[in-house]
């Protein structure tokens, strides 16, 4: 199963009322394990970036002047989407976001019933708690110290993390220390994009030393027509 945990930043809070989408960070999952495949671009809003969202991302206007508008990159970011489904923090935001801007170009919109509410699902997970994506972070014992400023492609590392968690708890070897540049597999079938690995070390003994001895001691005890001896 392909998702695709998805985060975007932006001018303000409403496209109707001409704002737009500055960033868009996203992060491949299959069978909830992270596969390396990453989506990053920077966009050029085609109008000035108000202070109140510099604040929150550090995006100005100066550096998004020569970044691609989102009409050049839509062909590449709905490929890399494909139809998987979309894991978002507040996913009626970055989806009215995304609709809006594909709108805008006459291009088919998402359907809303792609989208994987991960702050819904916290709410409910946990009712009366606070559900940012920094809270859990903290419910969850996740590294956020890069975050000093929100950005797309963090945010949905960080979020990719927390998803799994909500859902039942990382693997024993999840990480998402990925190269964050695109790669040429976008657009093969997921069992071309990823296959999984064997562990780099093997896992070291959860037995420690007090319960091997005490076993040896048990075997011991047991005499030699232990079952135990003949295993061994």
């Amino acid at each position: 199963m392909r998702e695709i945990v998805l985060d975007t930043e932006t001018t303000g809070f409403d496209p109707e009322q001409g704002d737009r989408i500055v960033e868009i960070g996203a992060v491949e999952l299959f069978n909830h394990m992270p596969t390396g495949n990453t989506y990053h671009q920077y966009i050029n809003p085609e109008r000035d970036v108000p202070q109140e969202a510099f604040e929150v991302h550090g995006l100005g206007g100066e550096f998004l002047r020569d970044k691609p508008l989102f009409a050049a990159i839509a062909p590449a970011f709905l490929e890399f989407l494909g139809d998987a489904k979309l894991v978002i923090h507040n996913a009626a935001f970055d989806m009215k976001f995304v609709n809006a801007e594909l709108g805008w170009l006459d291009l088919p919109k998402l359907a809303w019933d792609r989208a994987i509410d991960t702050l819904a699902m916290a709410r409910s997970k946990y009712p009366g708690s606070p559900a940012s994506l920094d809270a859990l972070c903290r419910r969850f014992n996740i590294d956020n110290s890069a975050r000093t400023l929100h950005g797309a492609l963090l945010d949905s590392e960080i979020l990719a993390e927390v998803y799994l968690e909500l859902i039942g708890g990382r693997q024993p070897d999840f990480s998402l220390s990925v190269d964050h540049q695109r790669d040429d597999r976008i657009g093969q079938s997921d069992q071309e994009t990823w296959r999984p690995k064997p562990r780099p070390r093997p896992l070291g003994s959860r037995i420690t030393k007090e319960e091997a001895a005490a076993h040896q001691a048990f075997v011991e005890a047991m005499g030699d027509g232990a079952m135990w001896r003949k295993l061994n």
